[in-house]
């Protein structure tokens, strides 16, 4: 038996760091994504496509994006097995609910994990989100009930891969891979972490096509292949259609700011797609910049995002504090009263900017 697993599309995501321009081609992106993945599993003569939840996004899912997912479902003779997750999660004016899905789709529509049969010997088990927050564990306790090969498919966070996951990524379903032993089941192929993984008896495919900055690894769908003994082997297969590139740019030495620009300019040149590029190092006190017109370096791209970082301005502190000025005054106060270095530092830095009228950079 051979299934195409992917999670983690986020059909109508809202791409609230980009322009609109930009938020629209990458909501385009997405759906380009899934045609690539129905493409794939007919190229692959898969036996079943299974989606691990965050299809779409629930409360932004238009009437469009509705049809399309439905159309495309529809166009496949493969069938089609969801798992809402916390994005798409089910309720009674879910699109999962209220669409007259063609009879290829399956939709799993409880809480805990239900079966259906596959092919002789060989059980599917789904679960669903029937609420964005606060989902139990589906593995805890669960033991399947019959023979042969049993796999499933859910929307569900790993707690030990929290420590290397997206940073801030809140878990839901959460469970310890430890259970997925006890449980009976041969495999898990699970969504909600959009950094791929490989694990013994789960798999993370990761989401198709980049949402975000920071987001590394070989994502896409994985070809499953389940052979009688329950043995999963997986192949990845690339789906995405953007590009998002996430760089440190470190300045040390930049003098002005066109200086600071050409090095910004030099390393975006060969790039596509949407960038982010983090500003590190430290600067003179002279320098003046203006992160807006560093966007505009970006004009080949689809987006540029510029942060200022780990940037730091190089006062002279010594020479400020023995100057008979505001400024000067305020360094020696601020030595004298704040024994803490580093909110000395930081106190001293933002003053300073403060009494130069200066917003352009953060105090790292």
């Amino acid at each position: 038996m051979k299934l195409l697993h992917f999670a983690d599309l986020h059909l109508d995501a809202p791409f609230a760091w980009a322009s609109p321009e930009t938020a629209r081609s990458r909501r385009r992106y997405r759906r380009d994504a899934l045609t690539r993945i129905v493409a794939l599993a007919e190229a692959e003569a898969v036996d079943a496509i299974v989606s691990a939840g965050d299809l779409f996004e629930h409360d932004r899912m238009g009437p469009d994006t509705v049809e399309f997912l439905r159309s495309t479902f529809e166009r496949t003779d493969r069938p089609v097995y969801l798992a809402p997750g916390n994005h798409d999660w089910l309720s009674p004016r879910s699109p999962y609910a209220l669409v007259d899905w063609s009879p290829n789709v399956h939709v799993f529509t409880e809480a805990a994990l239900r079966p259906i049969e596959l092919d002789d010997g060989l059980t599917l088990w789904g679960a669903a989100h029937r609420a964005p927050a606060n989902t139990d564990d589906v593995f805890a306790g669960f033991r399947v009930d019959r023979g042969g090969v049993n796999v499933a498919v859910a929307h569900a966070s790993e707690r030990a891969a929290l420590a290397w996951q997206e940073s801030g990524k809140a878990p839901h379903a959460p469970f310890d891979a430890a259970e997925l032993t006890a449980t009976g089941l041969a495999h898990a192929f699970l969504g909600h972490y959009h950094v791929p993984r490989d694990a013994e008896l789960h798999t993370y495919p990761g989401n198709p096509d980049p949402l975000d900055f920071g987001e590394t690894g070989e994502r896409g769908a994985v070809i499953a292949t389940i052979d009688a003994a329950g043995t999963v082997t997986r192949e990845r297969r690339d789906v995405s259609v953007s590009e998002v590139h996430d760089l440190e740019i470190n300045v040390d030495g930049a003098s002005h700011s066109d200086e600071v620009a050409a090095v910004v300019r030099e390393r975006v040149a060969p790039l596509a797609g949407c960038v982010r590029i983090t500003l590190t190092g430290e600067l003179p006190p002279s320098v003046q910049l203006d992160l807006r017109e560093l966007e505009r370096i970006g004009g080949h791209l689809e987006g540029l995002v510029v942060r200022a970082g780990r940037l730091s301005v190089g006062y002279d502190l010594a020479g400020i504090g023995a100057e008979s000025t505001v400024r000067g005054q305020f360094v020696r106060s601020a030595v004298e009263e704040i024994a803490d270095l580093e909110l000395r530092r930081r106190v001293i830095l933002t003053g300073l900017r403060a009494l130069e009228g200066r917003g352009d950079l953060e105090v790292a």
